[in-house]
Protein backbone atom coordinates (compact mmCIF):
# COMPACT_ATOMS: atom_id res chain seq x y z
CA UNK A 1 0.00 0.00 0.00
CA UNK A 2 0.93 3.53 -0.83
CA UNK A 3 0.13 5.11 1.97
CA UNK A 4 1.53 8.76 0.49
CA UNK A 5 -2.10 8.67 -1.47
CA UNK A 6 -3.46 9.10 1.81
CA UNK A 7 -1.09 10.59 3.98
CA UNK A 8 0.20 14.11 4.13
CA UNK A 9 1.36 16.84 6.87
CA UNK A 10 0.75 20.64 6.33
CA UNK A 11 1.89 22.83 8.89
CA UNK A 12 -1.32 24.96 8.61
CA UNK A 13 -3.31 21.23 9.47
CA UNK A 14 -2.58 20.40 13.03
CA UNK A 15 0.45 21.85 13.58
CA UNK A 16 1.58 19.81 10.81
CA UNK A 17 0.71 16.21 12.32
CA UNK A 18 0.54 13.83 9.29
CA UNK A 19 -2.98 13.11 8.89
CA UNK A 20 -5.83 11.76 6.20
CA UNK A 21 -5.77 14.02 3.43
CA UNK A 22 -8.94 15.84 3.12
CA UNK A 23 -9.89 15.60 6.82
CA UNK A 24 -8.34 17.07 9.37
CA UNK A 25 -7.94 13.70 11.34
CA UNK A 26 -4.39 12.89 12.40
CA UNK A 27 -3.19 9.26 12.04
CA UNK A 28 -1.72 9.18 15.56
CA UNK A 29 -5.84 9.71 16.88
CA UNK A 30 -6.91 6.96 14.39
CA UNK A 31 -4.78 5.05 15.80
CA UNK A 32 -5.71 5.71 19.40
CA UNK A 33 -8.86 5.10 18.80
CA UNK A 34 -7.68 0.97 17.97
CA UNK A 35 -5.86 1.25 21.20
CA UNK A 36 -8.97 1.95 23.13
CA UNK A 37 -10.77 -0.79 21.95
CA UNK A 38 -12.43 0.88 18.18
CA UNK A 39 -13.07 -1.50 16.03
CA UNK A 40 -12.27 -1.21 12.07
CA UNK A 41 -16.30 -0.72 12.00
CA UNK A 42 -17.14 1.78 14.53
CA UNK A 43 -14.00 4.39 12.96
CA UNK A 44 -15.51 3.91 10.04
CA UNK A 45 -19.15 4.39 10.91
CA UNK A 46 -18.48 7.07 13.68
CA UNK A 47 -15.77 9.02 10.96
CA UNK A 48 -18.13 8.06 7.74
CA UNK A 49 -15.26 10.66 5.54
CA UNK A 50 -12.93 7.87 5.75
CA UNK A 51 -12.38 5.17 3.18
CA UNK A 52 -10.99 2.06 4.44
CA UNK A 53 -8.21 2.01 2.02
CA UNK A 54 -7.05 5.85 4.11
CA UNK A 55 -7.72 3.76 7.24
CA UNK A 56 -5.57 0.77 5.85
CA UNK A 57 -2.58 4.08 5.01
CA UNK A 58 -3.05 5.05 8.67
CA UNK A 59 -1.52 1.78 9.36
CA UNK A 60 0.69 1.58 6.55
CA UNK A 61 1.95 4.66 7.43
CA UNK A 62 2.92 3.73 11.80
CA UNK A 63 4.56 0.78 10.18
CA UNK A 64 6.78 2.59 7.92
CA UNK A 65 7.64 4.81 10.64
CA UNK A 66 8.41 2.47 13.19
CA UNK A 67 10.63 0.23 10.78
CA UNK A 68 13.51 2.26 12.03
CA UNK A 69 13.39 2.88 14.96
CA UNK A 70 14.63 1.25 18.10
CA UNK A 71 12.70 0.44 21.44
CA UNK A 72 13.81 -0.13 24.49
CA UNK A 73 12.31 -1.51 27.57
CA UNK A 74 12.90 -0.12 31.20
CA UNK A 75 11.93 -2.23 34.12
CA UNK A 76 10.21 -0.97 36.44
CA UNK A 77 11.20 -0.33 39.72
CA UNK A 78 9.78 -2.54 42.72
Amino acid sequence: MNWREYIHSDPGVLAGKPVVRGTRLAADFLLGLFASGWTHEQVLEGYPQLSADALRAVFAFAAEAMHDESFYTVPLAR
